[in-house]
């Protein structure tokens, strides 16, 4: 398997069973590389905006949907807590992870906490909107801020 893959597979599965972002010796200890090849990966990946990093160039900020700092965006599945980046991508963790959830998130205009049950095939009915301020084709201008 192609060593970026396995990398990515690894820091989606870490994710998925922790809730929370890995560190590079994490993943050079599940790849079986050195940390500094580890480095090299998460730079790639950052160009195939896979990951978004913090400006260590270590420490992953996102892996869409999951958010490696703590974010309004709450997701819980299977009894893991988990942090999406956006409302967006709080829909996204279930759908990722293939299970049941809990979405916990607020309304930014009333900032009414909001909670949104979310099947194996969908969200429960619902009328929230979803809006975006940024057009999806320039997300990845600022892809923090968005």
């Amino acid at each position: 398997m192609d060593l970026d893959l396995s990398a990515k597979l690894a820091i989606y599965a870490h994710f998925a069973a922790t809730g929370s972002r890995p560190t590079v010796d994490d993943i050079a200890a599940r790849v079986g590389i050195a940390v500094s090849k580890v480095r090299e990966v998460f730079g790639r990946l950052r160009t195939q905006r896979v990951l978004v990093l913090e400006e260590d160039g270590a420490s992953i900020r996102m892996a869409p949907p999951f958010s490696g700092v703590p974010t309004q965006h709450r997701v819980t599945a299977a009894g893991v807590s988990y942090y999406a980046n956006c409302a967006w991508d709080a829909l996204g963790i279930p759908a990722a992870l293939h299970k049941p959830a809990t979405v916990y998130s607020r309304c930014e205009q009333s900032l009414e906490p909001l909670e949104l049950a979310v099947s194996d095939e969908r969200p429960a009915s619902s009328d929230w909107r979803f809006h975006c301020v940024v057009p999806a084709s320039q997300w990845w201008d600022d892809i923090v801020f968005t």
